[in-house]
């Protein structure tokens, strides 16, 4: 059925398109398999190139045979010449297949493959008229039955939800998307050499710990039966690459999934890439200069620049990038400056002035300056924050893990990086005071009991830690997904994701 007519059925009667390929399918490989043929047979293809490789070295391989492997996603031609493209992991390549160099059987049975079927193919490479390189086929074997169709591009793979729950065919027909992923792997592989370079040593910390600790967030909780307790996927690394730095290891990393039952949306997915690390005698101006030559390094290695396009705006990588106080940027964008608020009462009655009321989530009088600054933070600059911006020192009461700022003690030596109004980055001069840390874990708990469900909880483990001695530390944690997404151009989280979170599908009964 010709793609024309494919147009034109519901989605009904495409489904039942479908099923019925599936059941022409199945018919032949029987038929194969009954003959002694089966595909599935095949143990073993002696590749001699790829795609890629042959245009790497065409010259030298003039008049010489190869054997390549790969998907075939189309024909033409019914006569004694068909014309084929193979797919393999570099790209394409055209099949010549001709009835005088593979014999009328073989060519008879090219003839009835299907789009999707795997072949490994022998022949001699040659370029077209047209200059397009091809092999002309000598023989070939089918290594693989495809028996689902592949969907065409015109109607499945263009609905979301079918690309990312079937991203195996988005990505068999879609050659961006395979792009996106390779990139992904070369942005991850930058990152690592960037710090490898720098003397950080690449540590494993636990997925599964009996404490959610190191950030403000809902956990997924799990239990063991043998011993006999709950426990939670990690939320963040950052505890136990501390306790790394008070063994001694002074410049330390960790790359890898935090889970966080929250929300989904085009910036969040419930498991994503984090990296944290942690350098000792270090603080957080230290990691305002990484982070800005690390994203910017990594970058200019897989896009060639500093400066991207991401979805229509130009965003300039190059260092230094802005930075600012979040009082600074408060008084920039609402008019407010917190500076020259005495009190917690004071702050209140902004609320109210800036009708923001449906901002709070609990009772006003339990809200402190500081955290009114955040909220008018959220409210008004941080949308505004589109090329690279480190915002720094936030508010005691938001920041329990940070020591205070030099000369303010209502504040922290703590910055947030942000990208097209996305945060990208959180960085700390690291408290590393153990009286200071229980006080701030207790209020946290405070926090807790009255109904703050992602509010820290005490991890003993980590205090005793503390007690024991860490030196000043600098800490920063990246959003490794959000990178990605800026380097690739990708509009959602999703897209960057091989198999992201999606809901179940309903179930028929």
């Amino acid at each position: 059925m010709a793609n024309e007519e494919l147009k034109d059925l519901d989605l009904k009667e495409l489904e039942a398109h479908l099923s019925e390929q599936e059941g022409l399918r199945r018919d032949k490989l029987s038929a194969l398999q009954k003959e002694g043929k089966d595909p599935f047979q095949v143990y073993k293809v002696q590749r001699t190139h790829t795609s890629q490789g042959i245009r790497d070295h065409y010259e030298e391989l003039q008049e010489t045979t190869v054997t390549i492997a790969g998907r075939l996603m189309s024909k033409r031609g019914q006569g004694k010449v068909i014309f084929a493209d193979l797919y393999d992991r570099d790209g394409k390549i055209q099949l010549f297949v001709k009835l005088d160099q593979v014999g009328e059987e073989a060519l008879k049975f090219f003839k009835t493959l299907d789009l999707g079927d795997w072949l490994s193919v022998t022949g001699i490479p040659f370029t077209t008229k047209t200059g397009e390189l091809s092999v002309k086929v000598s023989g070939y074997e089918l290594i693989s039955k495809s028996v689902k169709p592949l969907p065409d591009k015109w109607h499945g793979l263009k609905d979301p939800d079918l690309r990312y729950r079937r991203r195996e065919v988005d990505i068999i027909a879609n050659p961006d998307v395979k792009d996106t992923f390779i990139k992904r792997s070369r942005i991850l592989s930058g990152i690592r050499r960037y710090l490898d370079q720098r003397g950080y040593l690449e540590v494993e910390t636990p997925i599964l710990s009996p404490i959610a600790g190191g950030a403000a967030a809902r956990p997924f909780i799990t239990h063991h039966n043998t011993l006999d307790i709950d426990m939670y996927l990690r939320i963040a690394t950052e505890l136990y690459l501390k306790r790394c730095i008070v063994a001694g290891f002074e410049k330390v990393y960790d790359m890898g999934k935090n889970f966080r039952n929250e929300g989904i949306d085009y910036k969040h997915n419930p498991e994503f890439t984090m990296i944290e690390l942690y350098e000792a005698f270090a603080d957080y101006h230290d990691m305002m200069d990484l982070v800005e030559d690390l994203i910017s390094s990594v970058a200019l290695e897989v896009t060639g620049s500093m400066v991207i396009d991401y979805q229509g705006t130009q965003i300039d990588l190059t260092p230094p990038w802005r930075r600012v106080s979040m009082q600074e940027l408060v008084k920039e964008h609402a008019g407010v400056d917190f500076s020259l608020l005495s009190s917690d009462e004071e702050a209140h009655k902004l609320i109210a002035e800036h009708h923001l009321e449906g901002e709070l989530k609990k009772n006003l009088k339990e809200y402190t300056k500081g955290e009114i600054l955040n909220l008018m933070f959220e409210k008004y600059a941080e949308k505004k924050l589109i090329q690279p911006t480190l915002v720094m020192d936030y508010p005691v009461e938001i920041s329990p893990l940070t020591k205070g700022k030099r000369g303010n003690p209502e504040l922290t030596e703590r910055f947030e990086g942000f990208i097209n109004a996305s945060e990208i980055c959180n960085a700390y001069s690291e408290l590393n005071d153990p009286i200071v840390q229980r006080q701030r874990f207790e209020q946290q708990s405070r926090e807790r009991d009255l109904g703050d469900d992602e509010a820290y909880v005490i991890d003993e483990d980590f205090m005793s830690a503390l007690e024991t001695g860490m030196p000043p530390t600098g800490g920063l944690g990246i959003g490794v997904d959000r990178i990605i997404m800026f380097l690739t151009d990708a509009a959602s989280i999703r897209d960057v994701i091989l198999f992201p979170t999606m809901k179940a599908l309903p179930t028929d009964k």
